[in-house]
């Protein structure tokens, strides 16, 4: 569930992901269960602050490769993940092609539509 943690909770769902945008903190004062997880994104180190006064339990940063207004790069995404004890989950641009460079930053996996959508013949170049 996105941006929406009392709709989350009230469904009885096992989480909800908080966008950067969002800076509330209401839903601290919910009751929840212990194993409801809470993951939110960030993408410079103010909203790694916003996120961890949202207590949530995983972030996603981004952008690690995708060269967009939040591109960071190795070096950026590697500075801010030593900020946070959360788990950090990289996003933007992965693919197989630069994969094993996540091996470089500190992070505890990655995501992403793109690196799991099934290609078509032509794009795994076949004809």
């Amino acid at each position: 569930m996105s941006n929406n943690v009392k709709l989350a909770i009230n469904l009885n769902l096992d989480g909800a992901y908080i966008p950067s945008f969002n800076k509330s903190t209401n839903h601290l004062s919910y009751s929840r269960s212990k194993n409801f997880i809470l993951l939110g994104s960030a993408h410079n180190s103010k909203e790694i602050k916003m996120k961890e006064r949202q207590s949530v339990n995983m972030l996603f940063l981004s952008s690690i490769f995708k060269k967009n207004k939040n591109y960071l790069g190795l070096n950026r995404f590697k500075l801010l993940t030593n900020l946070t004890n959360k788990k950090v989950i990289a996003l933007g641009g992965i693919s197989s092609k630069n994969l094993k460079k996540l091996k470089l930053v500190k992070c505890k996996g990655f995501a992403g539509i793109s690196f799991f959508q099934k290609k078509t013949a032509p794009e795994r170049g076949r004809l």
